[in-house]
């Protein structure tokens, strides 16, 4: 096939619909507290793992108690989810004394977590005809 046969085929396809140009990934957020403040979803790929950036997000202000669910349309590969609920509002990600979360929280495997997340261990694959999750979160008691 020559490349004009093959851009001009390429063209057709995108135009028809055809070809999927973004891998759903569905969030469920459950176990939320009405405790005020606010609510961040965000979802990293490897590089942007445990830093402020992502490839896509929300933001709730003032989040009812109960569950919330979020779509966000992504190429297909590997990402991260996490859940920070900063009930205080102060911006901050709070840590105790014992160095364990202050603040609601909620990431792929969160449950299991045992130290500093990892990647691997804190991602999941979405292919092209996508991929769900649900988180619950961890709230300190």
């Amino acid at each position: 096939m020559t490349r004009t046969r093959f851009f001009l085929a390429a063209a057709v396809a995108l135009a028809s619909g055809n070809v999927a140009l973004a891998a759903p990934l569905s969030v469920t957020v459950d176990g939320i507290e009405a405790r005020g403040g606010t609510l961040y979803v965000g979802v990293q790929t490897e590089a942007e793992f445990m830093t402020n950036g992502g490839i896509a997000g929300e933001i709730v202000a003032t989040p009812a108690a109960g569950a919330q669910s979020f779509t966000f349309d992504l190429p297909e590969g590997a990402y991260a989810v996490s859940v920070w609920h900063d009930f205080n509002a102060n911006g901050t990600f709070d840590m105790s004394a014992e160095g364990m979360p202050a603040d609601g929280w909620a990431m792929i495997n969160g449950e299991a977590l045992r130290g500093p997340p990892v990647f691997s261990d804190s991602s999941l694959a979405v292919p092209e005809s996508g991929a769900s999750v649900t988180l619950n979160v961890i709230y300190p008691e």
